[in-house]
């Protein structure tokens, strides 16, 4: 695919796949919780590449108690002056729980590094720890799965442009999105500078094509679901139990209490 632009997925293709891909999530996630496995998934990429839009598909079935979403702000003033993995190693899985990282600690590698947020020291330093970092996460028995997800200059621009004329997607733009057209080849540096120095045996990088958004997540998604060793883990048995007769309950009038108007009524 490398060079040359992916046909869109038809969507009667797209939608039956990825509702198989995620029913498989869920018994990921039974598994998870049974083995009291601890999970973490790191999304990175240029700014619209789908990232967002994949972590949706993967969390959209799941248990929010078992599988979160940690999406950090910019680091408060004490959070500068601490270790620079300490307010992301806050944010790891316990026993029987998934992590999906919206950016991560890769942060440092990408636009704190390209936009002059650190410096060349920090940049340096976080180069030599995170492969470190990484290796201690999984000596503790943390699975660690690390994705990219790769966009062309081309669809990038249009996905921005789409943004700009959307407004329920208008706030997914900041100004630091756009400054990052400008400075398209400084990331490019910045990511296989990454690459070499933290794509490691222990904790690897895979690389998602994601100039067709639906390719990408069903490729992703299958691809996390290949690494991991999970089966399913048979549900409790439950059945529903009789209602017992009534013991003379009415229900309040409902004029005693406000009701939300029928706006669907008058489409």
């Amino acid at each position: 695919m490398a060079g040359k632009k992916a046909a869109t997925l038809p969507r009667k293709v797209y939608e039956p796949e990825l509702l198989r891909l995620q029913t498989e999530l869920v018994k990921l996630q039974e598994w998870v919780r049974a083995e009291g496995a601890r999970l973490v998934i790191v999304f990175e990429g240029r700014d619209a590449a789908g990232k967002g839009g994949t972590i949706k598909r993967v969390a959209e079935h799941l248990n929010p108690r078992v599988a979160r979403i940690a999406a950090l702000p910019k680091p408060t003033e004490r959070e500068r002056t601490q270790w620079y993995f300490q307010r992301y190693v806050e944010q790891l899985p316990a026993a029987g729980e998934i992590v999906l990282f919206d950016r991560s600690w890769y942060n440092r590698a990408g636009v704190e590094h390209v936009m002059g947020f650190c410096t060349k020291q920090e940049y340096q330093l976080f180069l030599r720890q995170c492969p470190i970092f990484e290796r201690m996460l999984a000596e503790a028995g943390i699975l660690l799965r690390k994705y990219w997800f790769s966009v062309s200059d081309e669809v990038q621009q249009e996905r921005f442009r789409q943004r700009l004329k959307d407004p329920t997607r208008r706030w997914k733009l900041s100004p630091m999105d756009l400054e990052s057209i400008t400075r398209w080849e400084a990331y490019s540096r910045a990511k296989d500078e990454m690459l070499v120095h933290t794509d490691i045996s222990e904790a690897p990088w895979y690389v998602v094509e994601s100039d067709d958004k639906r390719r990408a997540r069903l490729n992703m998604i299958a691809h996390l679901l290949s690494t991991l060793p999970y089966h399913e883990v048979p549900p409790p048995v439950l059945k529903l139990p009789h209602r017992p007769p009534s013991t003379g309950y009415v229900r309040p009038p409902r004029d005693l209490q406000k009701y939300v108007p029928d706006h669907a009524a008058g489409l």
